[in-house]
């Protein structure tokens, strides 16, 4: 009995979320997403992925400077395709820009840029941060229905993706708070002849004391110990 073939497209996305996963950091993880969503979503010739941080927009990555400038005019007319995936929290679809009446300011200013047609997931939504895929077609009906599910599945690995960079930031950020504040103890330790938890307290009195959070405190006390360790060597 002959087996199923796998579609291409299958096998390039599962390479893409070993890929995602091997990526150091938000813009590394990011620029692969938007290069791989060019190369594999049938119609799209230019992506990007937009992010909206407390109300300040950005272009996190793109193939193209067309992307940033497309954003630019979203955000001056208030209207557009992918801050109404935002919103909207699903994909939206724009099969002819020219004759798209949902957006008739930002079409306009699509269509004089050579843009035919988009393809818009809403990416990943945390407190104060979300995002968006945006894939660009130079013709109209340029998006297929394969485009759609490759889109949304690419757009599911990315938010995966993001999440885990989220993560392992957050991680990180607890790993060097609590190395600072364990170096802060140890020297409390050594020059005043206390022990760990006296030393630690010692720390937590002072942050209260002074309305400064603990991780700055022992961030201050090293920083002042290693300045004090170079002026001595002058």
């Amino acid at each position: 009995m002959t087996e199923p073939s796998v579609p291409e497209w299958v096998q390039s996305l599962g390479e893409l979320a070993t890929d995602l996963q091997n990526r150091d950091g938000t813009e590394s993880t990011l620029s692969s997403i938007v290069a791989s969503a060019v190369g594999l979503v049938p119609g799209a010739r230019w992506a990007g992925v937009s992010v909206i941080t407390d109300g300040a927009i950005e272009v996190a990555a793109s193939t193209h400077s067309l992307v940033a400038e497309l954003d630019e005019i979203q955000v001056a007319v208030g209207e557009g395709p992918w801050t109404s995936a935002l919103r909207q929290h699903r994909s939206v679809h724009v099969a002819d820009m020219a004759t798209d009446t949902r957006w008739p300011r930002f079409a306009s200013a699509a269509v004089a840029r050579g843009v035919g047609s988009s393809l818009s997931f809403r990416l990943f939504a945390e407190q104060h941060r979300v995002g968006a895929l945006t894939l660009y077609g130079s013709e109209a009906g340029a998006f297929t229905a394969d485009s759609l599910v490759i889109g949304d599945l690419l757009a599911q690995h990315a938010s995966l993706a993001m999440i885990g960079v989220a993560v392992e930031g957050q991680f990180n950020r607890a790993l060097a708070t609590r190395d600072v504040i364990g170096q802060a103890k140890g020297l409390i330790m050594h020059q005043q002849n206390l022990s760990g938890l006296e030393a630690f307290q010692l720390l937590v009195r002072t942050s209260q004391n002074g309305n400064v959070k603990l991780v700055d405190v022992a961030r201050w006390l090293v920083e002042q110990h290693e300045a004090s360790l170079r002026g001595g060597r002058r």
